[in-house]
């Protein structure tokens, strides 16, 4: 390789090779490319189950964060879950207690694990909706990034999981809960879509006696298009039931009619059957003893961690049916949504939660 002189560039030094001067100037003047941010909002903050003692929080913990007025690129919420349970090589400084399996503080379970942007209104934007693992670590991310263009500023971000404890330490933890992490990133520059509006229509849980919820809501003027996003999970025993693999509601398939200003407008089927995906079987102590179980949900029976269930996976979020081509939701107005679970069994019920985003003209 020879010194001195840049691969291309004239041996003479005459025309042909790049003005250095120039090109300095050109990168000076270039505009530096945004960095994403990131907003830390709740820092190894743990939740334990009702009944539990020493827990900073007991079923739900909240925190107010402020990602400023925007526009953004892109919003992403991202959500850590560690459990006292695993690795089990934990367990070495961390017994159980005597005449206990488990822990005092590992919640082996798989829990409702529901993340809320909660502003204290009648009604909160779920922006997860998911199942912790059988008593191991999950990592989810949630795309915020319509939610921020549409409300700047401060907001109160709450997560749930509800459990319980067994005093007797037989089941699960004496004294379970879970450390939860939570931040937000942000990548500031023009919105990818221009949103005039968001609107939580329906947080909640629907029960077989109970009447389908209707909810009123209005399409903003100047909105030219919408989204319109709907979560739901199952859960509760039971007899096992017609359209079920176990025990209800947990493993039944079931109906899910949507209706928007009373028609019908969709009939769909939230079941999940690749839940066998979150069941990686390894195995832990010596190849002539020990236990096999699944790495992503480590303190659950192989079967029922695989077992298809009710739109839900133990370790793993539930994505949200979503609309968009409804011509309602570019209507100004007022509006109504509603939904009718068919054939819930008694004792079996199902959360669900829907959101609307209204769309205006491209700029």
């Amino acid at each position: 390789m020879g010194c001195g002189r840049a691969r291309g560039a004239p041996r003479d030094g005459g025309a042909g090779g790049a003005d250095i001067s120039t090109t300095l100037d050109a990168a000076v003047d270039r505009p530096a490319e945004p960095q994403p941010t990131t907003i830390s909002v709740l820092d190894h903050v743990g939740i334990g189950s009702t009944g539990s003692t020493g827990w900073a929080n007991v079923g739900s913990a909240r925190a107010d964060v402020d990602w400023g007025a925007g526009p953004f690129v892109a919003a992403t919420l991202v959500v850590d879950l560690e459990s006292a349970c695993f690795p089990f090589e934990k367990w070495s400084a961390d017994p159980p207690p005597s005449g206990q399996s488990w822990p005092a503080d590992c919640d082996a379970f798989d829990r409702n694990f529901n993340v809320f942007v909660d502003d204290g209104g009648p009604t909160p934007f779920e922006v997860i909706h998911a199942v912790t693992p059988f008593g191991g670590p999950e990592h989810l991310e949630a795309d915020l990034t319509d939610l921020a263009n549409a409300l700047p500023g401060k907001h109160a971000l709450r997560v749930d999981i509800p459990s319980y404890a067994d005093p007797a330490g037989a089941v699960t933890g004496s004294n379970g809960g879970w450390t939860v992490s939570a931040r937000v990133v942000l990548l500031p520059g023009p919105a990818p879509r221009n949103v005039i509006a968001a609107r939580p229509l329906y947080a909640g849980t629907v029960g077989a006696a109970d009447p389908a919820p209707v909810v009123a809501w209005d399409v903003p003027a100047g909105a030219t298009g919408g989204r319109l996003e709907y979560r739901t999970s199952g859960h509760g025993q039971g007899p096992t039931a017609p359209r079920c693999v176990g025990p209800a509601e947990e493993f039944c398939d079931r109906r899910h009619l949507i209706f928007i200003d009373g028609a019908q407008v969709d009939n769909i089927e939230p079941y999940r059957e690749d839940c066998q995906m979150l069941c990686t079987v390894t195995h832990a102590g010596p190849v002539d003893g020990g236990l096999d179980y699944c790495a992503e949900n480590p303190c659950g029976a192989i079967p029922s961690v695989q077992s298809p269930r009710a739109n839900w996976c133990p370790g793993s979020m539930t994505p949200p049916f979503v609309w968009e081509a409804l011509p309602a939701l570019a209507v100004p107005g007022a509006h109504s949504f509603s939904f009718q679970i068919l054939g819930i069994a008694e004792g079996g019920s199902w959360m669900a939660s829907a959101s609307y985003f209204a769309y205006g003209p491209s700029p």
